[in-house]
């Protein structure tokens, strides 16, 4: 695509198919003349010969003169649109016909079709929004969550932009203090404050760690967590993903090993999109088919990020308990001691060797018991005890994190120097690159393949 963006752009901005409504956009020099050139307004009027954020009812006419459809045209002239260039908005009636037509129409007349994001990659390049700001649009247009969408809203807002200004402002004043003291390096005057500089260096290192630490979370709650649901057979473990996803996804029989292979859910559990994986029951087993389900559990065990461990609290704990926990050591887990309504002959101090208090829990996933204390555990295991209430605080992407991380090395280089006293050029080099990458963070200085890349995400007509 390249950074440049020339000519008049067109496309379908509404999704395809039956709608009351679809929306064909035009944006560039020609928008308004390509725009009068296929309308007929009611009252006679041309788009030229109005102001902005005005609209205009009429008719779409081919070059036979036939009229393709009844529509509402609205003209947001530059540089007050979205763009920053003359906007015109085609408003049809919903319809993949009607839309392509008036699209073809449009383009027949001077325009050409719209690459992916190059809507908002003109909004960016013409100054409306920095880099962050696009970003954000792209996730505001992915939320699966309230959380995600207000979390999107606020960084379309401009939330990021401030942060990373002000982080670049603080390393330019420490560069300041530094350059002057070059100053009088001939005049052999011991004037720069390395302690004072030094401890400033680590206070904007710790204000990127918190980014980054937040970045996490942010992508928890914008992308999910995969969670899988393990056991024996005929522990519970259909039944659990059936309780907590509300509603009868996975068969639940009383014959072991009915779960032949992984049932997936997407669900939400305290606000976090939790993708559910209900696998099949663990044991020895001769049948070929059932072998499979079991390798595809313990594979699923292996990509899983959470593990919800079904036991039953009716039977006693055995060799294959253990077995199964020991393929879970290192995971984030929550042992369920499943069928609490029964008679419980499961010995507890076996389990408690294995696992935190804290996350051993019992339930009934048969009469719902203990289901909300559960859904509380997954949040406080997956969000490691912090807030989830994400969109008062800055949240980056994943670009953005691994920036920060760069320019945290950066910061470390440089307070290194300082400490050891070394020149004042050493710690200021290392702070101007630093400077630098934070740039890029905002499209100020990011090369054209990278921006490339981000608007390649997003869909034609945005």
């Amino acid at each position: 695509m390249g950074i440049e963006s020339t000519g008049t752009i067109v496309a379908i901005g509404t999704r395809p198919g039956e709608a009351a409504i679809g929306i064909v956009k035009l944006s560039g020099d020609k928008s308004i003349f390509i725009a009068d050139k296929i309308f007929r307004s009611k009252s006679k009027k041309k788009l030229s010969g109005i102001d902005t954020y005005n609209m205009l009812y009429g008719h779409i006419i081919d070059n036979d003169g036939h009229t393709i459809d009844e529509v509402v045209v609205t003209l947001m002239k530059k540089p007050k649109s979205y763009t920053r260039e003359d906007v015109v908005e085609i408003n049809c009636h919903g319809g993949i016909i009607a839309t392509t037509k008036v699209m073809e129409l449009c383009i027949e007349s001077g325009a050409r079709i719209a690459d992916p994001g190059e809507f908002t990659k003109r909004a960016f390049l013409n100054g409306r929004i920095d880099l962050s700001q696009a970003e954000a649009v792209i996730d505001l247009v992915r939320s699966k969550t309230e959380q995600s969408l207000k979390i999107a809203a606020k960084n379309l807002q401009g939330n990021v932009k401030k942060e990373i200004k002000r982080l670049k402002e603080m390393i330019l004043n420490v560069l300041v203090q530094l350059e002057a003291s070059v100053d009088f390096i001939e005049e052999d005057l011991e004037i720069t404050p390395y302690q004072k500089l030094t401890k400033k260096v680590r206070e904007i290192k710790a204000e990127m760690e918190e980014l980054i630490s937040d970045e996490k979370k942010g992508e928890i709650i914008k992308n999910g967590v995969k969670a899988a649901i393990i056991g024996k057979t005929n522990v519970g473990k259909s039944s659990l993903l059936n309780l907590l996803s509300k509603k009868e996804k996975a068969i639940v029989t009383s014959i072991p090993g009915t779960t032949r292979d992984a049932v997936e859910e997407i669900l939400y559990v305290e606000g976090i999109p939790l993708i559910l994986v209900d696998t099949a029951g663990i044991r020895k087993t001769k049948s070929a088919i059932e072998k499979i389900g079991v390798d595809r559990s313990l594979k699923h065990i292996n990509e899983a990020e959470l593990v919800l461990l079904v036991l039953d609290g009716n039977r006693k704990f055995e060799k294959m308990d253990l077995e199964i926990i020991k393929k879970i050591e290192r995971k984030k887990t929550i042992c369920c001691i499943n069928k609490v309504d029964l008679k419980q002959n499961l010995e507890m101090e076996s389990i408690r060797k294995y696992f935190n208090e804290k996350f051993i829990i019992k339930i009934s996933a048969l009469k719902g018991i203990g289901i909300r204390k559960l859904e509380n555990k997954i949040k406080v295991l997956i969000m490691d005890n912090g807030d989830l209430n994400l969109e008062e605080k800055i949240i980056i992407n994943s670009r953005h994190k691994n920036i920060l991380k760069e320019v945290s090395s950066l910061l470390d280089s440089a307070e290194k120097a300082m400490k050891e006293k070394m020149s004042e050029e050493f710690p200021s080099y290392d702070l101007k690159t630093a400077y630098g990458l934070l740039g890029e963070i905002l499209g100020e200085t990011t090369r054209d393949d990278i921006l490339d890349k981000i608007f390649s995400q997003f869909c034609i007509g945005k």
